[in-house]
């Protein structure tokens, strides 16, 4: 399978960052890049929280996102951000064959516009109820789970 990298940039929360280190384990991500000002192993409260996995899962702590988007774009990675916004797509299911890199936005202001303008795709997941938004390890997990190796996918 090609990578699949999973980008967390400034993120807050080191419980966030652990339950993702743990789905990323559950759904076969090649590497968490651990952006900013985002908390980075050894915590007791991300290893509490990952169970471990932050152990094994590969990982790399990165000062600045955009030249990480700028050089895995340049390595043919499709670039994708979870967002919201006036003309995000649903999230798809299954993915194709290429490498592709996820972006998950902090949890108060998301991802950065100049971000998002660099990204082939920026995806949301629909919202049934009054919020319009989902915890950030939570929204992981569904497009983790959406983005399972599917090889009819194409995006």
């Amino acid at each position: 399978m090609p990578p699949f990298y999973l980008l967390l940039p400034n993120i807050r929360s080191s419980h966030n960052v652990g339950a993702m280190f743990r789905t990323a384990d559950a759904f076969g991500v090649t590497k968490l890049f651990l952006v900013g000002y985002t908390p980075t192993p050894p915590r007791q409260d991300i290893h509490k929280v990952a169970l471990g996995a932050e152990e094994w899962v590969p990982w790399e702590k990165r000062g600045k996102l955009l030249p990480l988007v700028k050089r895995l774009k340049q390595e043919g990675c499709f670039i994708a951000a979870l967002e919201k916004t006036e003309t995000s797509t649903t999230l798809p299911m299954g993915r194709g064959g290429r490498p592709l890199a996820l972006i998950v936005g902090n949890e108060v202001t998301g991802v950065q516009k100049n971000v998002l303008e660099l990204c082939d795709a920026v995806w949301h997941i629909p919202m049934q109820g009054k919020k319009e938004s989902l915890n950030v390890s939570v929204a992981a997990g569904i497009a983790l789970y959406a983005l399972q190796p599917d090889p009819a996918s194409h995006f």
